[in-house]
């Protein structure tokens, strides 16, 4: 057990350190520590290993209920962690210490995309003014910076999908000339300011703006958003040689380091440091082939997320390209971040070999067939309880079940009066879920053969409930982010509003961390 001020201690000494917030992620997302990473207790074992892949971290774990903590560290140190430590009082303790709890999700990376814009004065257009630009010709691109999922979703008229890590890979082969108006745009503020960013830092001679507010401008702006686009970046990039020198300057500047898959090699190989091998090409390009270890980041939602992909404060990050372009930029970005972040020579052709330990993973529960649970049910034999996300579970799922998560699990199978059959998307989230129930609860538990998504290929039925669970259920689900994207204009407007107010909230130590080079610097 640790104090807060301990805590706090550790968050600023230099040394590695993992911070894990166990509740849910919609509770994480109301307010939490500025440098802790969400990882849930529902998905604890199957996160852990890749957030944290090093035994012998400093590890602190935290909630808000102290029985669930105390689960949480007993269950890291089942599997392997030698080094786990629990906030003692938890978020109350962390808020009586004077320190702050902040909503949302991102946040280092939101906070410093806010700072960018102050530093660098980066050019922004409204949608005012990016509608009228449209409408009387001028001759413009607008790429949008998020993944294509996100694009496809809503995107400003005329968009073309190029996510940030892509930009300045492709730029050449979505802009024929320097005259040309670039605009870039997210759903908010943050990818359009570090999209804009990027390419003014690499030399760009186009015009270029970060659309302010990104869709959401658009949509309070009352303008039209299109769904469902297909407008994509060019299969292959340019790697020209003007383009390359750009990048490695860029990133030379803002203190990035290449170093060799030896050195890399020699990192790996110590059990007290962190190494997380980043390659940050597009998925496509990752599954045609990739390092062993690593993890496939690409560049814009690295710098974007980053603790989506690394749990480890104070950690070595190498990034791994095949064009010296994409790598260089990101690491650009994750130094001014204030990360030790490392581009490795030849990238996917170093010839790195490392050794990737593997998770423990649980002995797999009874199985069930979808016919099987399908005739128990007729008879009503059987109780269903379905572990997978509460909004999934609202949207379809099988008829007569219940929907629970772990945290709460074991009420749940206490109050079943038949056998209980748990449905799960990952059947190791079944294993793993039941494993800290006394052995009363546990005997007699099957899991379904492959799921909910078995069931419904078995073109057996499913209902969908819109209200159930009911929202204060929903704890693994962060309404604050996800309502603005739904029609709803308030949240829409809470959401800017709270991107705006970061700066104001950070204390010194925190703004301390970020590392932006003088601005004369980048003025080529």
């Amino acid at each position: 057990m640790i104090s807060a001020e301990t805590l706090h201690r550790w968050l600023h000494d230099g040394d590695e350190i993992a911070v894990f917030d166990v509740r849910e992620h919609g509770q994480y997302g109301e307010g939490h520590l500025f440098y802790a990473v969400s990882l849930p207790y529902s998905v604890l074992e199957r996160d852990v290993f890749r957030l944290a892949p090093k035994r012998a971290v400093r590890l602190v774990v935290y909630g808000d209920e102290q029985e669930l903590v105390l689960r949480a560290a007993d269950r890291l140190a089942t599997v392997g962690y030698t080094n786990v430590h629990c906030l003692t009082g938890g978020v109350a303790a962390w808020l009586a210490y004077g320190q702050m709890l902040f909503k949302g999700v991102n946040l280092p990376s939101k906070a410093f995309g806010e700072l960018v814009e102050t530093h660098y004065h980066t050019p922004r257009l409204s949608a005012a003014e990016l509608a009228a630009k449209q409408a009387a010709g001028e001759k413009l691109v607008v790429l949008d910076g998020r993944p294509f999922t996100e694009y496809q979703k809503m995107s400003i008229p005329g968009a073309i999908c190029c996510p940030n890590g892509e930009l300045g890979y492709r730029i050449d082969d979505l802009v024929d000339d320097d005259s040309t108006t670039i605009v870039i745009n997210c759903a908010g503020r943050t990818r359009s300011i570090m999209g804009a960013q990027t390419l003014i830092n690499l030399a760009i001679r186009n015009p270029v703006f970060a659309l302010e507010n990104g869709t959401q401008g658009w949509f309070l702006a009352d303008l039209p958003l299109q769904h469902g686009q297909q407008r994509r970046y060019p299969a292959s990039g340019q790697k020209g040689e003007g383009r390359i020198a750009a990048a490695t300057a860029l990133a030379e500047r803002t203190g990035v380091m290449w170093v060799d898959a030896a050195q890399v090699g020699r990192w790996w190989q110590d059990p007290l440091r962190s190494v997380f091998l980043c390659d940050v090409r597009t998925h496509e390009e990752f599954c045609t082939g990739s390092l062993p270890g690593a993890q496939h980041t690409p560049g814009g939602q690295l710098q974007q997320a980053l603790d989506l992909y690394v749990g480890v404060r104070h950690a070595t990050l190498v990034l791994i390209d095949d064009d010296n372009i994409r790598a260089p930029l990101t690491a650009s970005w994750l130094r001014q971040l204030g990360h030790q972040a490392y581009v490795l020579i030849g990238g996917v052709r170093s010839g790195l070999s490392v050794n990737v330990s593997q998770p423990h993973y649980p002995a797999p529960l009874p199985l069930v067939s979808v016919a099987e649970l399908a005739a128990e049910l007729l008879a009503g034999t059987v109780e269903v309880i379905e572990l997978r996300d509460s909004q999934a579970f609202r949207k379809a799922h099988i008829a007569g079940s219940r929907w629970a998560i772990r945290p709460h699990l074991a009420a749940v199978i206490a109050s079943a009066l038949q056998p209980v059959v748990l449905v799960s998307d990952d059947p190791h989230i079944a294993a793993w879920a039941i494993a800290d129930l006394p052995p009363s609860l546990q005997a007699g538990i099957r899991a379904l053969d492959g799921g909910f998504s078995a069931w419904r290929a078995a073109g057996l039925p499913s209902i969908s409930t819109p209200a159930l669970p009911a929202d204060a259920q929903c704890i693994d689900y962060l309404f604050f982010t996800h309502d603005r994207h739904d029609g709803n204009k308030v949240a829409a407007r809470q959401y800017l509003d709270w991107e705006l107010a970061l700066l104001g909230q950070l204390n010194a130590q925190e703004l301390a961390a970020f590392r932006l080079p003088d601005v004369a610097a980048h003025v080529s």
